[in-house]
């Protein structure tokens, strides 16, 4: 094995959602667990960093981003450039996604890009197109993982235990007078209060309102159809908030169940990402039997989505009727060090280390999958 070439991974970070400065802590993370123990004579990491604009970035700039850890600034853009100059700085600029020498190389993608343009099937379409194999959930896994009313239908139609929601289209909040307030009228009578209203494609709690009278709702409503096109509205629920993680392509695996619990009103994107807003009990102090349930329902939902490689599983458990309900997966977690993802698997004996290693490999495996059958 002595003899044996690196492995090039493609660490692709960054991206144009909310959730870029996270990508940066996740990307981080991964680049120094491939540069520990076994993983340092396997794999050599060749970072590729996404601007806040969309420009793949050249491979210098990308490891200084990962370096130091800071998102690149935009460039300025000067007011007193002439159209001719104009052109001429147009055609300097090369279209969105260069094709950077090293890009050549990369063996493996590992992508981790959170939110749309990251996990919603868009980037993994275009390493599906580039031939090589990446990390995670391809086209189908991860549209379906950030549409959260195909995910929904998806997981009806698998059997899972969902809190009662609605889907609801902007264009019937931004209808006639009339058929506004028999929305809400519906939304009241099948939902009641308090209720979450979440715009369908954002990821990370983006645009989520928990609504509790019918000014906030129709106020709410009009917010979310800023954001996307298809909102859900679900009823609210008090239980408790339980997280299972998985690993695996075709035989998933199931971590130990974790709990999250936070002072804010819900798990927001602010509770999310600043340390010590939330807290993360792993394992999570619940029954035997209920976590074996959860962790049964985990692999299910992510066969139902075909997700590949990993991803997290969100329920809610209502202690007092016992009652267990899915609310999301999310096919690519946030993999910070303090990340609930890596911890899960940590204290399922699998080290952050491991866990990189195991998924570059899952990748591997459903590419190779991939070309027998195109025999």
């Amino acid at each position: 094995m002595g003899c044996m070439t690196k492995l090039q991974v493609g660490l692709l970070f960054g991206g144009r959602s909310g959730e870029h400065e996270v990508s940066i802590r996740s990307a981080q993370a991964i680049a120094k667990a491939l540069s520990k123990g076994d993983n340092n004579s396997k794999y050599t990491v060749l970072p590729v960093y996404i601007q806040k604009d969309g420009t793949w970035q050249t491979l210098n700039q990308s490891s200084q981003v990962l370096a130091s850890g800071e998102a690149l600034p935009l460039p300025e853009v000067d007011a007193f450039i002439t159209p001719n100059e104009a052109a001429i700085s147009a055609s300097a600029v090369p279209g969105l996604i260069p094709q950077q020498t090293h890009m050549a190389e990369i063996d493996v993608w590992f992508p981790i890009l959170h939110g749309p343009n990251g996990e919603d099937g868009t980037v993994q379409g275009l390493l599906t197109l580039m031939q090589k194999p990446f990390v995670g959930a391809g086209v189908l896994g991860s549209a379906m993982g950030m549409d959260k009313i195909a995910m929904k239908m998806a997981f009806a139609q698998a059997g899972l235990p969902q809190v009662k929601y609605q889907a609801v289209t902007r264009s019937q909040i931004w209808s006639n007078p009339c058929v506004f307030p028999k929305l809400c009228d519906q939304l009241e009578a099948e939902l009641g209060y308090p209720c979450f209203v979440k715009p369908a494609n954002l990821g990370s709690s983006v645009g989520i309102v928990k609504v509790r009278s019918r000014s906030e709702l129709e106020t709410a409503l009009d917010n979310a159809a800023s954001y996307d096109r298809r909102i859900i509205v679900e009823a609210g629920v008090e239980a408790r908030e339980l997280e299972c993680a998985v690993l695996g392509n075709d035989y998933p695996k199931a971590s130990v169940v974790g709990e999250i619990t936070y002072d804010s009103d819900f798990y927001d994107y602010e509770t999310k990402y600043t340390e010590g807003k939330a807290d993360l009990f792993i394992p999570a102090q619940i029954d035997q039997a209920i976590a074996r349930k959860i962790q049964d329902q985990a692999i299910e939902a992510f066969l139902a989505v075909d997700a590949a490689g990993l991803a997290r599983v969100d329920f809610f458990y209502v202690e007092k009727t016992g009652e267990i309900f899915i609310n999301e997966i999310n096919t690519l977690p946030g993999f910070t060090a303090t990340s609930m993802y890596p911890q899960l698997w940590q204290a399922s004996g699998v080290s952050f280390p491991e866990l990189v290693h195991q998924l570059i490999q899952l990748a591997l495996e459903r590419d190779s999958q991939a070309e027998e059958k195109m025999g």
